[in-house]
């Protein structure tokens, strides 16, 4: 209770929404998780820091995006769950082939803005769902291409409530991740690409997203990737790796593989998290007995086991 006593004691000092056990399962795309102690949606930058400063201490906090990749646990999140809405949804051109993000905006979203004003280099972010936030944090990516190729600089704020500016050059980023803080919370990221004919943008876009819709599942609920590709192992994919280990036909109650896509995990209605936890547990054994490789999850696990 020293958590809520201490939110209760600020929470009047902040327009943003405030909420105690709140319903985490409409944020994940797998519609399932228990509650967060508490939810916090900040009104805008200045609020954010406030909060921030207030709470120091409370080990606990964690940003939750578009929820497209994040597996929420039964028993919840005990800590705070920071939720960053309109006002760090914002898009803007710096110059002609120069756009800056807010970390709210869907990646897809920023792919069409830059898609508007005729600048090349982001059309993967039109298959990649999500957020800029998450987008950043894992460096998110596809069909050769991934955020460390067009990113500037990012906009971020540590768990001390500073604002602070970090260039690209100083990051070191690698395959779904970087050497970023985890205290990091992500405000905006500053993109990079070429001026180009719209026509031959789009072209490329749709021909990506063609790719996706042949071999990647649509329209259930499923949170992408569920294991990262293995590097410097084996040539295989993670699907190929699950396909070899025979268990595309693995479920445990409603938590099953994708008929189109053995890396994604679906929901087919009445999943607990438990369930999806205990298949991907299940696969990444098999894979590793039958393989030699130890599958690492891309997928991001929160929150506590029931």
């Amino acid at each position: 209770m020293k958590l809520i006593n201490q939110i209760e004691s600020i929470k009047e000092r902040f327009s943003g929404k405030i909420f105690f056990n709140a319903n985490l399962s409409q944020f994940s795309w797998f519609n399932i998780g228990g509650p967060a102690k508490v939810l916090f949606k900040p009104k805008n930058l200045k609020e954010l820091s406030i909060f921030l400063k207030e709470i120091k201490g409370v080990n606990k906090i964690k940003v939750l995006g578009a929820g497209s990749n994040t597996l929420i646990r039964d028993g919840g999140f005990d800590g705070v769950i920071i939720k960053l809405g309109k006002y760090f949804s914002h898009l803007s051109k710096l110059d002609d082939n120069t756009i800056i993000s807010g970390s709210a905006v869907l990646d897809k979203q920023l792919s069409n803005f830059a898609l508007e004003n005729s600048i090349a280099g982001l059309e993967f972010l039109s298959c990649i769902p999500g957020s800029i936030g998450g987008a950043i944090k894992m460096n998110s990516g596809c069909y050769d291409y991934d955020i460390s190729k067009c990113i500037v600089s990012i906009q971020v704020v540590d768990c001390n409530g500073i604002v602070r500016t970090i260039k690209s050059e100083k990051i070191n980023f690698f395959y779904r991740g970087s050497d970023l803080s985890d205290d990091l919370i992500f405000l905006s990221g500053t993109f990079k690409g070429k001026k180009q004919n719209g026509k031959k943008i789009k072209e490329r876009m749709e021909k990506l997203l063609a790719i996706k819709k042949k071999s990647q599942p649509t329209g259930i609920k499923t949170c992408g990737s569920t294991f990262k590709n293995p590097t410097n192992q084996t040539q295989k994919k993670a699907w190929e790796l699950i396909k070899e280990a025979q268990c595309e036909n693995m479920k445990i109650g409603d938590a099953t593989i994708s008929e189109k896509h053995s890396n994604f995990f679906v929901n087919q209605g009445s999943a607990t998290s438990n369930d999806m936890e205990n298949l991907i547990s299940l696969v990444r054994e098999k894979v590793f007995n039958t393989t030699g490789i130890k599958l690492e999850l891309e997928l991001q696990i929160i929150g506590e086991k029931k």
